[in-house]
C-alpha cells in the first residue's frame, strides 16, 4: 500500500486511517489470499511432482540393476576344510569338488661355491657362458673385469623373467651366488655352460649344487591323481583358479551362483517400489480431514499412475511375480519371501534369470518360450512416466507455468489495490479538510448568533 496520510481522519473523525485499513483487509482477503492460497498449493505440487520423479526414476533404476545378464552369471565359491583357495570367473559352471594336496610345486634353487668377495673376478679373459633354464638357452657375456656383483647384475637383466640372480655371504670369505627358478615344477633344471672356458674355478659350474630340485605339484582331484608344475591352476575346471597353498590338507569346494548379489538388488527393489507406491499413495489420499487430505487427491493423472504401478506387479503374463518370492499386498506394500526365491533357484536357476531378465524360459512340458524379462518390461513401464518429456516431466512443467501465472495475477492484483488506496487516501484527505473547513466555519457562526441573541 503507498504510504499513509498521519493526518487523515482529524478533521472529521470520520475518514481514519483505520476504517482504510480495514478496508484493505477486506479486499486483500477477497482477491489477494486466495491467489497465495493458490500458490502455495501450485509450489507444493511442484515440489512433490519433483519428488514423485525421483522416487520413479530410482524405482526404473532399481528394475534395470534385475535385468543386466551380470547379475546371474556371477559365481562364488565355498570352501570347506583347508590347503587351498578358489576364484570363479562369471558363469563358470556350477558344481562341486574335492582338492586332496599331496605335494606342493617348487623352484629349483642352485647354489654356487665360495667366493672371498662379491668383488671377486670371475674370469680370465672374455667370452661367455651358456645359462639354460626351463630349457631356454641365454647367453651370459664376461671379460676379465667381471666381478661377482656385476655377473648378477648381468643374470638379471638377461634372463630375468626365468630365473633370480642374488649374492649372500653365509661367513667370513664366503660369498655365494644363488639361482632361483621363476617358476615351479620339474622342469625348472638351471644350468651353467662356459662355452669359452676362461671363467675361474668351477664354482658356477662342477662347483655349483642344487639346494632345491624344482619338483611338480601333485593332488587329487575327486580323488583322482593328478600332477601340475604350478601351485596356481587354472586349466583344471574352466573358470576356476586354484591355489594349492598347504601339503596333507583336504578341502570341498562348491561353486555356486551369487544369490547374495541377487537378493540384494531384489531388496533395494522392493525399498524403491514401496517408497513411490506408498509415497503416491499419500500424496493422492482422500480424506473429510484437510490435515489427511493428499495435495493429488483429486487428481486423477496421479492416481492412474499409482494403478498402474500396480498392475505392473501383479498383471504380467505367464508365471507370476509372487512364484518367485515377490508379493503385493491388499494394501499396495511389495515384500520379497527369500526362502521362496532361492526354492526356484534351487530348482531352476536359469528359469529365474529368463523371467527376470529376459531369455529362454524352460516349460513344465520340457517346451520352452522367449521371455522380455519382468523386469525389462517393468523398466520400460516406468520410464514411460520418468523419462525426460514423460508424464511426470510434462505434468511438472505445466505446474511451474501454472504457479508462475498466479505469480503474475497475485503481482497485478497488489499493484491494483495499491493504487486503488493511493487515491483513496488523496481523496479522503481532501474530503477530510473540507470538513474540517466547514465545521469551523459552523463553529464561528454558533458563536456569532449566540453574541446576537445575548
Amino acid at each position: 500500500m503507498a504510504g499513509t496520510i498521519s493526518s487523515l481522519g482529524v478533521g472529521s473523525g470520520i475518514l481514519t486511517q483505520d476504517v482504510l485499513d480495514q478496508l484493505r483487509e477486506v479486499d486483500d482477503a477477497s482477491f489477494v489470499k486466495p491467489l497465495e492460497t493458490k500458490i502455495s498449493s501450485a509450489s507444493n505440487q511442484v515440489k512433490s511432482m519433483a519428488q514423485i520423479g525421483t522416487w520413479m526414476s530410482d524405482l526404473a533404476n532399481a528394475a534395470y540393476d534385475l535385468q543386466t545378464s551380470t547379475l546371474y552369471t556371477e559365481r562364488s565359491a565355498t570352501v570347506t576344510g583347508s590347503g587351498v583357495s578358489v576364484t570363479v570367473d562369471p558363469n563358470t559352471d556350477i558344481q562341486s569338488f574335492s582338492i586332496e594336496v599331496t605335494t606342493l610345486a617348487t623352484k629349483e634353487v642352485k647354489e654356487s661355491g665360495q667366493f672371498a668377495s662379491k668383488t671377486d673376478l670371475i674370469a680370465s679373459g672374455t667370452g661367455s657362458f651358456n645359462l639354460n633354464i626351463d630349457g631356454t638357452d641365454y647367453t651370459i657375456d664376461y671379460d676379465a673385469t667381471t666381478t661377482l656383483e656385476s655377473l648378477k647384475n648381468t643374470i638379471n637383466t638377461i634372463a630375468g623373467d626365468k630365473v633370480g640372480a642374488s649374492i649372500a655371504q653365509l661367513g667370513t670369505g664366503d660369498f655365494r651366488l644363488f639361482l632361483s627358478s621363476k617358476g615351479t615344477g620339474s622342469t625348472q633344471d638351471i644350468t651353467i655352460t662356459d662355452t669359452s672356458g676362461l671363467l675361474n674355478g668351477t664354482q658356477l659350474t662342477s662347483g655349483a649344487t642344487v639346494i632345491q630340485n624344482g619338483i611338480d605339484a601333485s593332488f587329487k582331484f575327486n580323488g583322482i591323481a593328478v600332477t601340475r608344475s604350478s601351485n596356481v591352476i587354472d586349466d583344471l575346471v574352466t573358470g576356476a583358479t586354484i591355489t594349492l597353498e598347504t601339503e596333507g590338507e583336504t578341502a570341498n569346494i562348491d561353486i555356486t551362483q551369487n544369490r547374495e548379489a541377487i537378493l540384494e538388488k531384489l531388496n533395494n527393489f522392493v525399498s524403491k517400489f514401496n517408497a513411490a507406491a506408498g509415497g503416491i499413495a499419500k500424496l493422492t489420499h482422500s480424506s473429510t480431514e484437510e490435515s489427511e487430505r493428499g495435495i493429488f487427491s483429486s487428481d486423477s493423472t496421479i492416481k492412474e499412475m499409482l494403478r498402474n504401478l500396480q498392475t505392473m506387479m501383479i498383471g504380467q503374463s505367464g508365471s507370476s511375480i509372487a512364484n518367485y518370492g515377490l508379493e503385493l499386498d491388499k494394501s499396495g506394500v511389495l515384500s520379497l519371501d527369500e526362502d521362496v526365491f532361492n526354492e526356484q533357484m534351487d530348482a531352476n536357476a536359469s528359469n529365474v534369470q529368463a523371467f527376470f531378465s529376459g531369455g529362454t524360459f524352460v516349460n513344465p512340458d520340457s517346451s520352452t518360450t522367449t521371455l522380455t524379462g519382468f523386469f525389462n518390461t517393468f523398466q520400460t513401464g516406468v520410464e514411460n512416466y520418468s523419462k525426460f518429456n514423460g508424464l511426470i516431466d510434462t505434468y511438472e512443467n505445466a505446474l511451474k507455468e501454472k504457479k508462475t501465472r498466479l505469480e503474475e495475477q497475485l503481482e497485478k492484483q497488489i499493484d491494483r489495490l495499491d493504487r486503488r488506496y493511493a487515491m483513496m487516501q488523496e481523496q479522503w484527505a481532501a474530503y477530510d479538510s473540507m470538513i474540517s473547513k466547514l465545521s469551523q466555519q459552523s463553529s464561528y457562526l454558533s458563536q456569532l448568533v449566540n453574541t446576537m441573541n445575548s
